[in-house]
């Protein structure tokens, strides 16, 4: 007996997070047969996974989706964690997005005209597919010499959902940025901390949030496209903003920070100068790859781990597009408010390509 044809759509959206939900509001509009499946059980995306105190360094406005932004809170403060995670909800029921959840993407892989697309809960084919997974499923650990030896706990920021368990402890902030910052402002109220970096963090001033971080950013992107000024002001995303715990970490004098150990011992680690100390615990604070194991039967992932691309576009497998996976997938695509451009840009792009 002849086995019914996969379901066939012009495009397929993997991944219904931010970039997920941008592609298909502009999606929506262009007429084409569509869907966005996630491996999440509800709506959220990589928010889901933040800490609990977790809360954004930008007001609503500048944390907000294509077409409708995120509703103020009434105390006026920047959103949480738990607020974008139902800002998402709404915002995919609001303009009825055609998402399937949940629905882990196993593999892509072509066949003849299509791409097929494969979870657990079945197959679909694509004309076009859009990848939009983001980097949380893909966390970096440095494989610092001997860290196997360690008999201490270790996690990633991907897994801390708050300070208590630390209660007491000799804990170990890997890594800089936000994050970092964040965590051993929290982590530093209850435990003993020590706080490693490769280099000094920058940290802005206390006036400063994602506003002005934003506008710098564009400020040096158009400088870069000839289409701005030529000195453009200095810091960027990835600098530390003063939220309230990291100025109350600041206050108590914890914030600084030394350079990284040499290697783990089974109790602790060793510091360049041969000094050792105890530790209980890691949490590294040091990023995310692209989360990109569910094409590997396209054959498209670099070394470097990205995919080459012509704007969003890969250029071994034109019949995929890549949004929200940092700059190489266009400017500020990793963020709430910065994920519009770069949707907006593809789904025209695959809306042009399908109709040749």
């Amino acid at each position: 007996m002849t086995e019914p044809p996969l379901p066939l759509y012009d495009a397929i959206v993997i991944g219904g997070g931010q970039a997920g939900l941008a592609a298909g509001y502009f999606l929506r509009r262009t007429g084409l047969r569509y869907v966005i499946l996630d491996g999440e059980p509800a709506p959220g995306g990589a928010w889901r996974h933040g800490w609990d105190s977790l809360r954004l360094f930008s007001p609503a406005q500048w944390s907000s989706l294509p077409g409708w932004p995120m509703p103020p809170r009434d105390d006026g403060a920047y959103p949480t964690r738990d607020d974008v995670i139902a800002y998402m909800t709404a915002y995919q029921d609001r303009y009825a997005l055609p998402v399937i959840r949940p629905a882990e993407v196993d593999l892509v892989h072509p066949d003849g005209e299509h791409l097929v697309v494969e979870t657990c809960p079945g197959a679909w084919r694509g004309r076009a597919v859009i990848s939009a997974t983001g980097t949380w499923r893909a966390p970096f650990w440095p494989d610092y010499p001997d860290h196997v030896l360690f008999e201490g706990l270790q996690i990633h920021s991907a897994q801390y959902q708050r300070p208590e368990p630390f209660q007491g402890k000799r804990v170990l902030v890997v890594g800089g940025g936000n994050s970092g910052a964040q965590i051993l402002a929290e982590v530093s109220a209850v435990a003993e901390t020590t706080w490693v970096t490769p280099q000094a963090p920058t940290f802005l001033p206390d006036e400063v949030d994602g506003r002005v971080l934003f506008e710098r950013a564009t400020a040096r992107w158009k400088a870069q496209q000839g289409i701005g000024v030529d000195a453009p002001p200095p810091g960027g995303l990835g600098d530390i903003v003063m939220v309230e715990p990291v100025k109350a970490a600041r206050a108590r004098g914890v914030l600084t920070t030394v350079r990284p150990f040499s290697r783990f011992t089974p109790d602790g680690v060793v510091w360049p100068d041969g000094q050792e100390s105890k530790v209980d615990a890691v949490i590294w604070c040091t990023g995310f790859r692209p989360a990109l194991r569910h094409l590997t039967g396209l054959d498209v992932v670099e070394p470097t781990g990205r995919v080459t691309v012509d704007g969003t576009r890969s250029v071994k497998e034109p019949r995929l597009w890549l949004v929200g996976y940092g700059e190489w997938t266009g400017f500020a695509s990793a963020t709430l408010t910065g994920v519009m451009r770069s949707a907006r840009d593809t789904v025209q792009q695959v809306s042009e390509a399908l109709a040749t």
